[in-house]
């Protein structure tokens, strides 16, 4: 017999090809479980119907948060009932709005279900607040303070005037400016820092918001909190003013030929 032969049919090497093919189905049926731990059983347009797919969900295992809070997965989501109606009776068919669709939370202004509470720091303190909670924070002589400026909408109306900034105090950089609105008893309104323009001029200038009129500014969700947002109302007011892009005007939802 050869070297590494056990038998004159079984060596060596026989043995660990068919361990490592053990071996790798075993981890393909450990990843296939673990990625069931979010979004399974699978929610189908058939009313009532959950699918586990072709192996069953894994045991739920708990996840201790930060903070001490505790997360069992996986989980029954609640079921959602969104404002939409098919546009053909098959599967597949595409969905349109039947509401608002700025504030029903579909297509681009659909948002994750994140928990609805502030984010917190290493320290514990919550990560993102204005400027005027976060002391210790400031903005930078060389960069310009867009505090006091107007902010004109996508419609050219004057919707606000900055008075605050918004600080990640875990990355260390601003995420909203807050709005205030030109009615004194209105709510100030936080705009995401991505979807604004600053334009400077000789004496002072302006905020530029191209995704929302003034009026659907004034209209956008706040958080419950004034010196705090949750997980839940970051994605949600992103969402809202990113969506802006298509619903704003009856023109942006349409082929421009």
């Amino acid at each position: 017999m050869h070297t590494g032969a056990i038998t004159s049919y079984i060596d060596v090497s026989q043995l660990v090809l068919y361990a490592f093919w053990i071996f790798f189905a075993g981890l393909v049926i450990y990843l296939t479980l673990e990625s069931k731990r979010e979004g399974f059983p699978l929610i189908t347009n058939r009313p009532g119907e959950r699918l586990e797919g072709l192996l069953p969900l894994p045991t739920p295992k708990t996840f201790i948060l930060h903070g001490g809070v505790t997360k069992s997965l996986p989980w029954n989501e609640p079921l959602e009932v969104l404002p939409l109606r098919q546009t053909a009776p098959w599967d597949g068919a595409p969905y349109e709005p039947i509401g608002n669709p700025m504030q029903d939370g579909v297509g681009p202004e659909s948002f994750c279900l994140r928990a609805d509470v502030p984010e917190l720091t290493d320290e514990g303190a919550h990560r993102t607040v204005p400027l005027r909670i976060a002391t210790d924070h400031w903005v930078s002589a060389e960069d310009p303070d867009p505090r006091g400026l107007e902010v004109i909408a996508a419609d050219d109306l004057i919707a606000g005037t900055v008075s605050d900034l918004w600080v990640d105090r875990t990355s260390v950089q601003l995420r909203w400016l807050e709005v205030a609105l030109p009615d004194p008893l209105a709510r100030h309104v936080i705009l995401p820092m991505e979807l604004m323009q600053l334009k400077l001029a000789a004496r002072g200038g302006v905020v530029k918001v191209h995704s929302v009129t003034a009026a659907q500014l004034a209209a956008a969700p706040v958080p419950v909190s004034p010196d705090s947002v949750t997980a839940r109302e970051e994605d949600r007011i992103a969402a809202y003013f990113a969506s802006g892009h298509l619903y704003a005007f009856p023109s942006r939802s349409e082929p421009l030929i």
